[in-house]
């Protein structure tokens, strides 16, 4: 049996990553979503063990301690991390799993998974991101421009990604991703494997 794909979405905040990570989800049920660990508060519409586990800072660097994370980092004084095993295990099964966090989670990840597909979102430009920004709603503009700041080093780390997707057109965004997702699950490693017996069936024909 074929080990499952790990996927790797990361993005700066405003650039449409979690809309796109929930699409793709819904159109592909095959992929899991790792669920991270957060110490920051819950949004409006967010469920504790669906979009994240929330849990203390006590309680969060406690597991730290531990070794638990596959990758943590602090963003924005809030901190957020990745089960190990959890991850370890689903990929054992030959499950696909969707990661999605920073370009700091994803540069630890790929050290213990180097075979994991990463994919950064770009915003169509500065002036775009800015504006998905204030139409959130959610953050005043001291926090915006932190953001903004922090997106800049962000976007500088795309080029580390195997992938890298402008998301200024949805739907087309979304179709590259789905187009990455699929190609990767055709990989001729994965095939040949997948496909012994017809190669089987071949050579003896």
């Amino acid at each position: 049996m074929n080990k499952g794909l790990l996927f790797i979405v990361a993005a700066p905040s405003g650039a449409g990553k979690t809309s796109m990570v929930k699409a793709l989800l819904k159109n592909d049920p095959s992929i899991r979503l790792s669920v991270s660990y957060t110490t920051r508060a819950p949004r409006p519409g967010e469920v504790d063990g669906k979009d994240y586990h929330f849990t203390s800072k006590d309680t969060f660097l406690e597991m730290a301690g531990k070794g638990e994370f596959l990758e943590s980092a602090e963003v924005y004084g809030n901190h957020y991390g990745t089960s190990q095993p959890w991850i370890a295990g689903e990929i054992a099964a030959g499950h696909d799993l969707l990661l999605e966090i920073d370009w700091q989670g994803a540069s630890q990840v790929k050290r213990h998974f180097p075979d994991a597909v990463s994919i950064f979102i770009l915003p169509p430009s500065l002036t775009a991101l800015r504006n998905r920004l204030n139409s959130r709603g959610q953050d005043n503009q001291e926090i915006i421009e932190k953001r903004m700041a922090a997106a800049c080093d962000d976007i500088s780390h795309a080029g580390e990604f195997d992938y890298i997707i402008v998301n200024d057109d949805f739907d087309q965004a979304l179709q590259d991703l789905t187009a990455v997702v699929k190609a990767s699950r055709l990989v001729t490693s994965r095939q040949t494997f997948k496909l012994a017996p017809l190669f089987e069936a071949f050579g003896k024909g």
